[in-house]
């Protein structure tokens, strides 16, 4: 078998790109040789979605507008949601091929889908326990990935993932698709490149309490829908007898085996935007300090609000807290010559001829994508990281685990970047692992 970039055989968009001339007098179609407008299949990225709950299919959505992104597959461990999403897929494959479109296959094993040869890439949007053995086994295959945030549920996980895809030379786009809006990227400009003097502190706040379980039924365990893979959507959390809750959104997100809670899978979208404007949070020493909340419902038990503190070794401070308490949602960036705030509503400054400041090509910027998605399809084409790199999207992550752990611990914790570990506190420090159920493992 010949083998293509490291080691790893020939994919179908790599052979045919090889092989078209000789082959395509008698079985390549006119749309895989880039006839009538379409994108040769040479340059076309295929791909596999697995989860196509209202995230996944929204990710897929985005996707299949892209000329040189074409899905072949879903997957999901609920057989209406991934018959739903491949139905999506026919209906726009016929209509762009004008009703001759190929059906998509459906799985409800991911691993059955990473082990086809024709996949180059996967999106990755189930529940957040669910990331790290999905990504990780994703590398592994040889597949590139467009990952939801936050990399897992815990900090050796997101390492994990990092790992494994710099491992196997994957490209990675991290699902925080905050880095690819215009204001996002002005904020960041203003704060990384001096023109706010020196950002001496960022605030950061994300929604918390206000989500409530919209489930109102009791608590008592139910019978599994028929259709639904329970065994298979628990995977490595632990078991517990089903209930609605472990399922309805945002149920999942209130309830620790399935997800860190609001603190990080909300809080790594802004927390992202004040690591790309402030780079230095990463790479130096912490104090953190955090008074919380936890949920005290029968079965969505984790935290519900927070405040937290942390100081690095720099002396810049950065605040995270739930939204409204007493921050505003977004990313303020404060320096000795003014501030920007950011957040999906606008941008705002003081003084307001901050944003009259027109960065050109000449000057120094961020990574300009105006496309998440696309910028992802590019990024696997051309072989280069993308916007939101895994690294990125590893330090996100473990901001926000970092603060539950010093909120849950009721401590003030130190963090060492470099060894990414807690400072003598190995109870501190069992918190960054969380145990898996055999036989899934990062």
């Amino acid at each position: 078998m010949s083998t293509g970039r490291n080691g790893n055989k020939i994919t179908r968009r790599q052979f045919l790109g090889t092989t078209t001339a000789l082959a395509a007098p008698s079985i390549v179609a006119s749309s895989a040789l880039g006839l009538n407008g379409a994108t040769p299949a040479s340059e076309r990225v295929t791909l596999g979605i697995i989860g196509t709950g209202g995230r996944g299919t929204g990710n897929m959505k985005s996707c299949l507008p892209l000329a040189a992104a074409q899905v072949v597959a879903v997957c999901d461990v609920k057989r209406n949601m991934r018959e739903r999403a491949a139905r999506i897929v026919a209906e726009h494959n016929s209509a762009k091929n004008r009703g001759t479109g190929k059906p998509c296959d459906t799985y409800n094993d991911f691993r059955e889908l990473l082990q086809r040869d024709d996949i180059d890439a996967v999106v990755i949007s189930p529940q957040d326990h669910w990331h790290g053995p999905i990504a990780v086994a994703a590398a592994r295959a040889g597949k590139d990935m467009y990952c939801e945030k936050p990399l897992g549920v815990a900090v050796t996980e997101a390492a994990a993932i990092r790992d494994a895809v710099r491992r196997y030379d994957r490209v990675f786009q991290t699902g925080t698709q905050q880095r690819s809006g215009a204001k996002f990227r002005q904020a960041c400009n203003l704060a990384r490149f001096g023109h706010l003097g020196k950002v001496k502190k960022v605030e950061v706040a994300a929604p918390g309490p206000k989500y409530k379980p919209r489930f109102k039924g009791p608590a008592t365990p139910a019978p599994v829908p028929e259709g639904f893979d329970y065994n298979m959507y628990v995977g490595p959390a632990r078991m517990r007898p089903y209930t609605p809750f472990c399922v309805d959104w945002p149920g999942w997100y209130l309830i620790w085996d399935y997800c860190a809670g609001f603190v990080v899978n909300w809080g790594v979208h802004h927390l992202d935007i004040a690591h790309w404007g402030c780079p230095s949070i990463s790479r130096q020493p912490c104090r953190i300090t955090c008074r919380s909340v936890y949920r005290t419902h029968p079965v969505c038990d984790n935290i519900n609000s927070w405040q937290a503190e942390f100081v690095f070794d720099d002396g810049l401070r950065m605040s995270f807290t739930d939204s409204g308490n007493p921050l505003p949602q977004g990313t303020r960036f404060i320096g000795d010559k003014g501030w920007v705030h950011v957040n999906r509503g606008g941008i705002r400054a003081e003084p307001a001829s901050l944003l009259d400041i027109r960065v050109t090509p000449d000057m120094p910027h961020v990574y300009e994508s105006n496309n998440h998605h696309g910028d992802f399809i590019e990024s696997v084409l051309k072989r280069q990281d993308p916007v939101a790199p895994v690294e990125a999207g590893f330090v996100a992550s473990y901001l926000g685990m970092l603060a539950e752990a010093a909120g849950r611990l009721e401590q003030e914790l130190r963090w060492n970047p470099a060894t990414e570990r807690f400072v003598d506190n190995a109870e501190a420090n069992r918190l960054l692992t969380r145990p898996m159920r055999g036989p899934w493992r990062v």
